[in-house]
């Protein structure tokens, strides 16, 4: 069943529910995994968001999916209906804390992107309160569960406008991807 979207105050807990599922991932995947992320909203202090950990899971090659039994192993469920082809996409199993992982070829523009969105939201804070209050809006405009996919794609605007930022950004601060979280 569906929830409602609820985008609570950002929690200094975050930060370590990723570090203890990212350590079991780690053991698990060992050097199948290239770099494991924290990534969205929940990697970026201060910024409210839904209480969520995506975490991003950089391989060599999508396919073949030889990182599916260890990450299944952990607990999480490979969810072969994600539309997106540029990952592969794993959920938490019913009674686990709420868990996105999104499976990511190493060097692509969605691996990459991921990174540069929250670098950047974690270096702007008028960016960050912009897409905090854009996202309030949305939760409280789009407050049904059947909404959800409204809340979603209502979210594209305020996303690309932060992404155009951010390229600007990456590109007179000459970013790259820094060290992998785990």
């Amino acid at each position: 069943m569906k929830e409602s979207v609820i985008v609570v105050p950002y929690d200094a807990n975050w930060p370590s529910q990723f570090q203890e599922i990212a350590g079991r991932l780690r053991q698990s995947l060992g050097d199948r995994a290239l770099r494991i992320d924290h990534i969205g909203s929940t990697a970026v202090p201060g910024l409210d968001a839904k209480p969520v950990i995506d975490i991003q899971i950089s391989v060599p090659a999508l396919e073949p999916m030889i990182y599916a039994p260890a990450i299944e192993s952990t607990g999480y469920v490979y969810r072969a209906d994600n539309p997106d082809r540029t990952k592969r996409y794993f959920r938490e199993k019913e009674g686990q804390p709420r868990t996105h992982i999104h499976v990511r070829e190493s060097g692509s523009w969605s691996e990459r992107t991921a990174l540069l969105f929250r670098d950047f939201l974690r270096e702007h804070e008028s960016y960050r309160n912009l897409y905090a209050s854009e996202k309030h809006a949305l939760a409280q405009r789009y407050s049904r569960p059947d909404q959800r996919h409204l809340y979603v794609d209502g979210k594209d605007p305020i996303v690309w406008r932060i992404l155009y930022a951010a390229s600007k950004w990456s590109q007179t601060a000459g970013w790259r991807p820094g060290k992998r979280d785990c």
